[in-house]
């Protein structure tokens, strides 16, 4: 072949060769233009999804609660490092798909995780699935991750309860705030999972107590999973509260009450700061900062003790013979009997055709105003009662505090009851009888008070007239600047009442323990005065106080104050269903009175600078006993 001819084919292979590459061209470029069709045009809506869901989000991070302190410094609320389990909503497909593979994967209760992840919202909102994760159930669920879209592990603080039982009804609880709560004005700035007060002074004090949420910028990928972190704005711990209680007062009105049912509130009558207040049967605060199942949670609220009512505030018993101190009182102001003025007690007051009794079948003889207050005479203030009318007595009753609230720093104080003729016929539509009136004398028929009532009417009188509001809480830090802020104590309006008629009901209370009702609560280490009292829990008289059900027993009251000299701690007790005030009640009273006096007396003393260790206050503190 000549040469001319092979350049020829050569040439023609060539040529062949181009049109091959051309058509493969050809066939790449259409195949790449069908692919971006179909990404563009047919799934382009899918992957618009997915690329507006690669975005910045926020995370909130949980601030640590504020610290709680006793008047010395011990810790009775403190913060834990744990875990957290969240869900983001908007990223989970398949939300049955994903409650199957967590309920594998940690112990939580179906129906409220069901209830969960069904909310709908309009932002991008992390919900708290389950707290306190153990480090193995945080650790599972890390190793799962890229199978549970939405899901997030956070380390927060959670709260700590060192003193368990003991102080629960002040110091309270929390849990997580409620649909019903973030509607109300206070929780505007909370979101769901946010932890905030449930109880006692981690309610009233929440504002204080919870801090500020921080924020924390993430870039996430489709499935909600953090790629890095774009920014983080710290959150801000809640301030520390310095409570007036005494822990070790406290523990000792805790245990004098043992397993029975009834309240011990004892108060520095100067300034009102409550050195212990006790409610028995109590609960376990770190129990209830759980989430607990509805099943759970009705066994507590259903609990036969009532754990949850808090006695010394929200019990409301009759006051029995210690209501006599505000009748002596009333008697005195409107000279319906004069100091020396006596009655005849011979075991009875006969009215119409009933005949009302006193504790003494034999009767106490002849009766002055002091004589029937240390002897705990029926008698005379049936007669008294009678003379001033039930109006008069409610007038009183109300000055000395009764039937409206102390004050003190706890959520729903109840009121109890003093009846009058308008109250009567406001609540029950009827007349006022005068047969009423002979009840309410004794502190029986309608009315009603509460421990902390008692005591504050205690301290009342301890303080020659002049009330002071109870209080719990001496101060509150601020834990970014170190900054105390101290809250004064709140005297009140001295009573209208004459000082002489306080003289003569003091001198009638020290008299009470030295030879009365009380003499169960002398003690050969400090002067106490005080009144006993017995309260009738049921009309119904079965017999004998052996043979009746304890439930129909009566109760057991004690007021008292001491030293008679200069008062210094005012000590209430009552006791559900003991019986007597004399032998149940004032027994307590002095062993709670004593254990205060063998402390050394308050001194000033400089507390150093600490975290956790103690309060950072220059305050007056009490040390050590010897």
């Amino acid at each position: 072949m000549s040469e001319q001819g092979i350049l020829g084919d050569e040439l023609g292979e060539l040529q062949r060769r181009l049109t091959i590459l051309k058509i493969g061209l050809l066939l790449v470029v259409g195949l790449v233009t069908l692919r971006l069709w179909h990404l563009q045009i047919r799934e382009g809506p899918y992957y618009r999804d997915l690329s507006q869901t690669n975005l910045t989000r926020s995370i909130v991070l949980e601030p640590a609660r504020g610290l709680i302190y006793d008047r010395n410094g011990v810790l009775l609320a403190n913060n834990v490092p744990s875990f957290s389990l969240y869900v983001t909503l908007e990223d989970v497909k398949d939300r049955e798909d994903l409650t199957r593979k967590l309920m594998k994967l940690v112990r939580l209760d179906e129906v409220r995780l069901r209830k969960k992840l069904s909310e709908r919202s309009t932002k991008l909102v992390q919900r708290k699935v389950k707290d306190r994760l153990t480090l193995r159930e945080a650790a599972l669920i890390e190793s799962h991750r890229l199978d549970l879209p939405g899901v997030m592990i956070q380390a927060e603080s959670q709260r700590n309860f060192p003193t368990g039982l003991t102080a629960s009804h002040v110091v309270g609880y929390v849990g997580e705030v409620s649909a019903d709560q973030l509607e109300q004005a206070e929780y505007v700035d909370l979101h769901q999972g946010s932890i905030v007060g449930q109880y006692g002074v981690e309610n009233t004090y929440d504002r204080f107590l919870r801090g500020r949420a921080g924020q924390k910028l993430i870039e996430a990928d489709a499935l909600g999973h953090e790629k890095r972190t774009v920014s983080v704005e710290k959150p801000r711990a809640g301030d520390d509260l310095y409570l007036t209680i005494d822990l070790r007062l406290q523990k000792l009105a805790e245990d004098l009450l043992g397993d029975e049912a009834g309240a011990i509130v004892a108060l520095d009558p100067k300034t009102g700061e409550v050195l212990a207040l006790a409610s028995r049967p109590a609960f376990d605060p770190n129990v209830l900062s759980r989430e607990l199942t509805a099943k759970q949670w009705e066994e507590v609220v259903q609990h036969e003790g009532r754990p949850l009512t808090n006695r010394a505030t929200q019990g409301q018993y009759p006051p029995g013979s210690t209501f006599k101190i505000a009748m002596a009182a009333a008697a005195l102001e409107t000279k319906t009997v004069e100091p020396s003025t006596q009655i005849r007690c011979a075991g009875g007051y006969q009215f119409g055709r009933r005949f009302y009794r006193d504790w003494k079948a034999g009767g106490h003889g002849l009766m002055d105003v002091t004589q029937a207050l240390v002897q705990s005479c029926d008698v005379f203030f049936y007669t008294a009662g009678q003379r001033m009318g039930i109006d008069t007595i409610a007038s009183y009753a109300k000055l000395f505090g009764l039937g409206s609230p102390t004050g003190i720093e706890l959520p729903s104080e109840r009121l109890g009851i003093v009846p009058s003729t308008d109250w009567k016929q406001k609540v029950r539509g009827e007349q006022w009888l005068p047969g009423e009136t002979i009840s309410a004398s004794i502190g029986q028929g309608f009315v009603t008070v509460t421990p902390i009532q008692m005591a504050s009417l205690t301290a009342t009188v301890a303080n020659n007239g002049v009330p002071v509001r109870p209080r719990l809480v001496r101060a509150v830090m601020d834990r970014a600047t170190g900054r105390v802020m101290e809250l004064p104590s709140m005297p009140l309006n001295r009573l209208n009442i004459k000082p002489e008629t306080l003289a003569i009901i003091r001198n009638a209370l020290a008299d009470v323990v030295t030879e009365g009702t009380a003499k169960s609560a002398h003690s050969s280490l400090v002067a106490i005065a005080g009144k006993t009292g017995t309260a009738q829990a049921a009309s119904l008289r079965l017999g004998t106080e052996k043979n009746i059900p304890k439930k129909f027993r009566d109760h057991a009251w004690f007021i008292s104050y001491a030293p008679v000299e200069a008062p210094r701690i005012a000590v209430t007790i009552l006791v559900e269903h003991m019986g007597h005030g004399g032998s149940a009640a004032a027994p307590l009273a002095k062993q709670m009175i004593e254990a205060f006096v063998k402390l050394t007396p308050y001194e000033p003393r400089v507390v150093q600078s600490g975290s956790e260790a103690g309060p950072i206050l220059t305050t007056l503190r009490m040390q050590d006993p010897p």
